[in-house]
């Protein structure tokens, strides 16, 4: 017959198991999961080449230059990517992360989903204790009237008692600039003893931020430039009249016009040329 104490110490055991073993941090880049936590390598991440995104410009190159200076160990800031639907925020983050690093820098990328972000303190403190540098990847972040979570995001912003680790950055990307709808501002407002503490609480989240970058709707220009941009980049021969007309139909069937509207157009252009992305 099993000891009891022996029986008690293995449901223990059970209970509590051991502590994952530290990160293997050869890759590039890495998912954060819980339950439990770790640290998923990404063997292919899903991005196109810098060159490609048009009409961003300006938050290219502001973006680019302030993880250029995080690479090289030098002052940088946080990061905010607000605005338009569609129109590369995510992507942004992702090309310039690969053009630093073929620049020679060994810059990591760390994707963090929203509802992880409670778990935000194990992982900085597991990135804590290596020798690289990360970038954080929030993608598609706001809140609702209900939401705690954006307590858990001043930890990366602030650090609270630790302050932010020295190696690792946030850029999060969002629809809205303040990370929450218009109509639960103005219901604090409306509806708090103090509104403008209620409102202030929230709202102060974005301007942790060091850059606020916007993005907004592409002109047909800057559309029609996307689509040639890719077929160029991938070979896809077309007459640009043809080009032309076809793009524009087909952004009018879709009601709007964004990178993303683009891409999908050059989808359906390559396949019906026979062309493998």
């Amino acid at each position: 017959m099993t000891d009891p104490l022996i029986r008690i110490a293995e449901a223990l055991e059970r209970l509590a198991p051991a502590p994952a073993a530290a990160p293997d941090f050869t890759a590039e880049a890495f998912a954060w999961h819980t339950g439990p936590d770790r640290l998923e390598p990404v063997s292919r991440v899903s991005r196109v080449d810098i060159s490609l995104l048009i009409g961003v410009n300006r938050s290219r190159d502001t973006l680019l230059e302030n993880t250029r200076h995080f690479a090289a160990g030098l002052p940088a800031n946080n990061a905010l990517l607000w605005g338009a639907r569609g129109m590369g925020k995510s992507s942004l983050v992702k090309a310039v992360h690969a053009a630093v690093r073929a620049e020679g820098h060994d810059l990591k990328i760390v994707e963090l989903s929203r509802e992880d972000l409670p778990s935000v303190q194990r992982l900085l403190a597991h990135l804590r204790r290596s020798n690289a540098r990360f970038i954080l990847f929030c993608d598609d972040l706001s809140f609702s009237h209900d939401d705690q979570h954006y307590k858990s995001l001043k930890a990366v912003l602030d650090g609270g008692i630790e302050g932010r680790p020295d190696n690792v950055l946030l850029y999060a990307t969002s629809n809205r600039r303040h990370l929450m709808p218009r109509d639960m501002i103005e219901n604090e407002r409306s509806t708090a003893i103090t509104p403008g503490e209620a409102v202030e609480e929230k709202v102060s989240l974005s301007d942790r931020f060091g850059l606020w970058l916007g993005f907004h709707p592409c002109s047909q220009d800057e559309y029609l430039d996307m689509i040639r941009g890719y077929a160029a980049a991938y070979g896809v021969q077309v007459a640009d009249d043809v080009l032309r007309a076809e793009a524009i139909e087909w952004q009018a069937t879709r009601g709007s016009r964004s990178g993303r509207v683009a891409w999908q157009f050059f989808c359906d252009l390559a396949a019906r040329h026979s062309v493998r992305l």
